[in-house]
């Protein structure tokens, strides 16, 4: 398999991220790209001058650039750096922006530059071009491919087989792992060596502490037995002392016999008394476990205390509720109760007006009548007030009609008599029946009472409206 090293040929086009400024990515403002498949009709508005084939890596890249006459830069115009064989304006490696002339006009044909730092340049060895990208993010102009390397490197093309590359690094690995077993078993035989020396030293050592020793023990033992025999005679003597002295311990031993069985009377009563003791610990121990009991019924009755003045809570919560709900509705009804002591004042101003209308036809009816020279009393159709359902009277007549016997009378001569075009019946002085009927049922009007504003009876809905804003 062949491997290509810093070869002049063209790399095919993969993705990569560009280098940033660790200390700039919250101000540096990504450029407009795009996505779109980009062809070559517009590389040549903007070209680039003195592009070297090789930049040193570790310096600084300056790019020289001249606008045509056909091309106008714009504020977000900036240009790149893409590996070769990149097929989108999204695919650049690192950008800067471009710097506007001051007069376009009279620097426009100059040629401009821009540096790009040695920090975001590229690391590696492929090839790459400038390309100058306008501000809807396509591309105006496009150099030659260059690398990042030193000039003195040459090109090195190293060729070799997949299977011989494979067996070495095979047999590399073998080498290491016996190399490495090699180095593991000569530690271990150091290892070995050096705890094997010092053992042999620490039992020299000992050897010679123990030949001290026992020149030492030699000498005490003679040192030993004639102090042994000291002793014995010392000893003999110290036992004559003890015989006597035993004679005396046995007279201490009866008195501590004594002694012993008082005291173990005295152990006997107490025992006895720590049963006691015993027993009213397990009583008091009985009592705490009724206590807990206890303790334990009472938080639950707590618990069930707590439960129910939740439940109060919340049946206090409905109360409140049914109680705002019922002064809300007590609101409505007295708003309802005003509007409607405001249609009875209504009505009843309306009433009144009726029987002052009323009283007015009764005197008009009398003053009529006594005009014609006839009494209300003599009238024989007269129907009185207080029986609303006679049957002579006719609807919407409250008094009957007072022109019905002027027909009856003796006194034709005086008033003209003509007859109705609807009924057929003979009148005097233009009134008929029927005319004066349907006078009567017309509507009455709905006076306002509080500003006297006058509707249509037909209008009664809105005349209530009227009269109900004059309450708010």
């Amino acid at each position: 398999m062949g491997e290509r090293r810093r070869g002049g040929f063209q790399l095919s086009p993969r993705r990569f991220s560009r280098v940033t400024d660790p200390t700039m990515e919250k101000t540096v403002e990504n450029p407009p790209t795009s996505a779109v498949l980009l062809d070559h009709c517009h590389f040549s508005q903007v070209i680039f001058n003195s592009v070297e084939k090789f930049y040193v890596p570790g310096g600084d890249v300056t790019c020289y650039y001249t606008f045509t006459q056909h091309f106008i830069p714009r504020r977000k115009d900036w240009i790149g750096i893409f590996r070769v064989g990149w097929k989108t304006t999204r695919e650049y490696y690192t950008f800067m922006w471009v710097a506007l002339p001051s007069d376009l006009k009279m620097e426009l044909a100059k040629q401009q530059e821009v540096q790009f730092k040695a920090y975001y340049l590229p690391k590696d060895d492929e090839y790459y071009q400038f390309c100058y990208v306008d501000q809807d993010g396509v591309v105006r102009g496009a150099s030659t491919p260059f690398q990042f390397r030193p000039e003195s490197e040459e090109d090195i093309l190293v060729v070799t087989t997949k299977g011989k590359v494979e067996e070495i690094e095979q047999h590399n690995k073998e080498l290491c792992k016996e190399n490495q077993e090699l180095k593991d078993s000569c530690a271990s035989l150091q290892k070995q060596n050096s705890d094997l020396q010092a053992e042999l030293q620490r039992k020299q050592e000992e050897l010679e502490t123990l030949q001290s020793i026992n020149d030492k023990l030699e000498q005490k033992v003679e040192e030993q037995k004639t102090c042994w025999e000291t002793e014995l005679l010392q000893l003999k003597e110290h036992n004559q002392k003890v015989s006597s002295e035993n004679e005396k311990m046995e007279i201490r031993v009866d008195q501590l016999q004594a002694q012993l069985s008082t005291q173990g009377k005295e152990m006997e009563k107490l025992v006895q008394g720590d049963q006691d003791k015993t027993e009213q610990l397990q009583h008091l121990k009985n009592e705490n476990g009724q206590l807990f009991l206890s303790l334990t019924e009472q938080r639950e009755h707590q618990k069930k205390l707590e439960q129910t003045v939740e439940q109060m809570k919340q049946k206090e919560m409905t109360a409140m509720k049914k109680q705002q709900e019922l002064m809300d509705e007590n609101f409505d009804l007295s708003r309802r109760l005003s509007e409607n002591k405001i249609i009875c004042d209504v009505m009843q101003k309306e009433k009144e007006r009726m029987e002052r209308e009323n009283d007015l036809l009764k005197k008009e009816n009398s003053r009529l009548l006594s005009y014609m020279g006839l009494d209300l009393d003599s009238l024989p159709y007269q129907v009185p007030s207080s029986d609303p359902g006679g049957a002579g009277q006719k609807p919407g007549l409250v008094y009957g009609n007072p022109y019905s016997g002027i027909q009856e009378s003796s006194a034709p001569s005086l008033l003209s008599i003509e007859s109705c075009l609807i009924c057929n019946s003979d009148f005097a002085d233009g009134i008929c029946d029927h005319t004066l009927e349907q006078q009567q049922r017309q509507p009455l009007c709905l006076n306002c009472p509080v500003c006297d504003k006058i509707f249509p009876a037909t209008e009664k809905q809105i005349f209530e409206d009227h009269v109900f804003c004059h309450s708010l």
